[in-house]
């Protein structure tokens, strides 16, 4: 079975990213992106994707966190689109319920090689940390562009907006951990012959 694995390097005016991702890995994650809640939610992605992820990013955030984000949303898309391949053999589809305390969420992943992504959080704190929370829908989206995959994420109950967020990432992994399983065949998962 080859090796599911991609580096990007990424560099604009506003961010210089270096990432290093493996699909069939054990949840490992070494991760600087000087937002400490962002840091946070990628562990947490990681661990329970079971990725083995590492990734730094040196950004603007004299200005905000919204670079930042964005890049590394992208970058991490962009990953996990070349470590995939042509998509073939694997399962596509995932679903994931996820708790944390009282916050539940949902996830559903279509590595269809169309990007979409509806993300319905409905967080009420203007920030988590460092990190704006309108940009925690943000990094979801540009997840979703950058790997070509549909991504559903609802919020659907919970009070702590901390646990709200962890919740959403976590059932985020769990169906994109689904959707990436090798399900044994070289067969590419589309009547259309094709998922890129």
């Amino acid at each position: 079975m080859k090796e599911r694995t991609a580096s990007v390097k990424r560099k604009t005016l506003e961010t210089a990213i270096d990432l290093t991702l493996t699909l069939d890995g054990q949840g490992t994650a070494d991760i600087h992106t000087g937002l400490g809640f962002l840091d946070h939610l990628l562990i947490t992605l990681a661990r329970h994707a079971r990725l083995d992820l590492r990734l730094s990013c040196q950004g603007d955030l004299h200005i905000d966190d919204h670079h930042t984000v964005e890049d590394c949303g992208l970058a991490l898309g962009q990953a996990l689109r070349q470590a995939l391949g042509e998509r073939r053999g694997i399962t596509r589809f995932g679903s994931a319920l996820a708790p944390l305390d009282e916050a539940l969420a949902r996830a559903v992943v279509d590595l269809s090689g169309r990007p979409f992504a509806t993300i319905n959080l409905d967080l009420r704190r203007e920030a988590l940390g460092n990190l704006a929370t309108e940009n925690i829908t943000h990094f979801l989206q540009s997840l979703a562009t950058a790997s070509l995959m549909t991504l559903h994420v609802d919020l659907l109950r919970g009070e702590n907006d901390h646990h709200r967020a962890e919740a959403a990432f976590k059932a985020t992994a769990l169906a994109l951990r689904q959707a990436m399983a090798q399900d044994g065949s070289s067969a590419i998962p589309s009547s259309k012959g094709t998922l890129v």
